[in-house]
């Protein structure tokens, strides 16, 4: 498994590759996760010593990515009793280091409650919404004014607003689909016939909205000819990832700023690596799990 993301912004945050090891105790804010079960290593940044994911997958092949959701993204205010309550800005780590694969983390979500509970008053809450992978599906979970939301994704991506419901709704459009498509918010049901087998598709959508976004990388991803190797697989993430980038100048934020990818990464589950490049360098650097601590009491800031 391979998952990929950009992540587009007016800005970087000082993001970098971050470690944290087996035997790390968060400050989980409700003692959701009391120590960290499995290694993990992805995008962030660590604040109050803390590691702040914006993407990342653990060493049994398990990964996250948190995407922008301003609109429908709707945070219990407090604790709910009885839940399991995670806060926003955990949420990735609370998935990767407790869970090694997407079944233990959907019967895990069945309880979930999402908190706005800031880690600091320097990082107010993010709204998101998440796609998980492992080696065998991916899932999307959405958390809004009536509760926990999860989906499967059967065509493997994710975009910003709306919701994943209406993307994969919308995608209906683009693609041929069997008779016996499922009803309901967000299924794509199987097979997914990939939009004509790579027919070019006059018509598929090319501006900078995020519903067009998603239409791309579905196409993209559902027909990128599968590859062998690690070093081909990672080629095909950043090269499908380059087709739903984010150009300076090009897409102008509420603030009057312009939106651009500051960064692409991947986590490939097959060697526990992550890869990663930037705007303005794009060389694509590799970091490998293996090469650090498995186990210790502190993030580790590659």
């Amino acid at each position: 498994m391979y998952l990929g993301r950009n992540l587009d912004w007016s800005c970087g945050y000082g993001e970098r590759v971050v470690v944290t090891p087996r035997g790390f105790k968060p400050a989980s804010p409700f003692g959701v996760t009391p120590e960290v079960k499995h290694a993990i290593i992805g995008m962030g940044i660590v604040e109050e010593g803390q590691p702040l994911y914006f993407d990342c997958g653990n060493e049994c092949g398990l990964a996250v990515a948190g995407l922008n959701f301003p609109g429908y993204a709707v945070y219990e205010k407090d604790a709910v009793d009885g839940k399991t309550n995670v806060s926003s800005w955990e949420f990735p780590l609370w998935v990767c280091a407790n869970f090694s694969d997407i079944n233990e983390v959907e019967d895990a979500l069945d309880n979930v409650a999402i908190v706005d509970h800031p880690i600091t008053n320097k990082y107010p809450t993010s709204l998101l919404h998440w796609i998980i992978g492992d080696e065998q599906r991916s899932i999307v979970v959405e958390y809004r004014e009536d509760g926990m939301h999860v989906f499967h994704d059967d065509p493997d991506v994710l975009a910003n607003q709306p919701g994943f419901g209406w993307h994969t709704e919308n995608l209906r459009n683009y693609i041929n689909v069997s008779s016996d498509f499922p009803e309901g918010e967000g299924s794509m049901g199987t097979p997914l016939k990939p939009f004509g087998s790579g027919s070019c598709q006059r018509g598929l959508p090319g501006d900078y909205y995020s519903t067009s976004r998603f239409v791309r990388a579905a196409y993209v991803n559902a027909n990128y000819p599968a590859q062998d190797t690690e070093e081909d697989n990672v080629s095909r993430m950043f090269h499908s990832l380059q087709q739903v980038a984010m150009v300076d100048g090009c897409a102008r934020m509420g603030d009057g700023a312009f939106e651009k990818t500051v960064y692409t990464g991947c986590f490939s589950s097959r060697t526990n690596s992550y890869y990663f490049n930037t705007y303005d360098d794009q060389t694509v650097h590799a970091y490998h799990l293996a090469d650090y601590p498995q186990e210790g009491s502190e993030p580790i800031v590659a």
